[in-house]
């Protein structure tokens, strides 16, 4: 038996794997440690231990003046309105982002959907037309 088979360190598991292969977690807490160690040093360092500012969720945090290298702008002063041809470019493309954003019905759902709007206009037309037609009999029979 040598040294490394002393210490425990390349036991071979019951499930039948291979030593030094590491398997996949088994508890959630497990899965959590991790993802933790496995993130670039980076993000858990800009996260200030982890812990998120004290205060409510509606209270706002005070940023330096200089956080992006500008000072505030005034309340009094109006922001630059661009030219009209660069407002309506702008409107145009977020009209287009937003129509890209759409899930489009296929053929069947359009008939589907077309059928179900006939059916309720002719419900309702039928509806308000007899009411119609009860509502005049009542006020001949009333004022006649």
């Amino acid at each position: 038996m040598s040294d490394s088979d002393a210490s425990g360190e390349h036991e071979q598991d019951t499930s039948g794997e291979k030593p030094g292969v590491e398997s996949r977690p088994a508890t959630a807490a497990a899965r959590r440690e991790r993802r933790a160690s496995a993130r670039p040093s980076g993000k858990s360092e800009a996260r200030s231990g982890g812990t998120r500012p004290s205060g409510k969720a509606g209270d706002k945090v005070a940023k330096p003046a200089d956080a992006k290298g500008a000072p505030t702008p005034k309340r009094d002063q109006k922001p630059k309105k661009a030219s009209v041809f660069a407002r309506i470019m702008r409107f145009v493309r977020e009209v287009w982002a937003e129509l890209r954003k759409v899930i489009w019905p296929n053929r069947k759902q359009m008939v589907t959907y077309t059928a179900v709007v006939l059916v309720f206009v002719v419900f309702m037309v039928a509806l308000v037309s007899g009411l119609d037609l009860a509502f005049k009999q009542v006020i001949g029979l009333v004022f006649g």
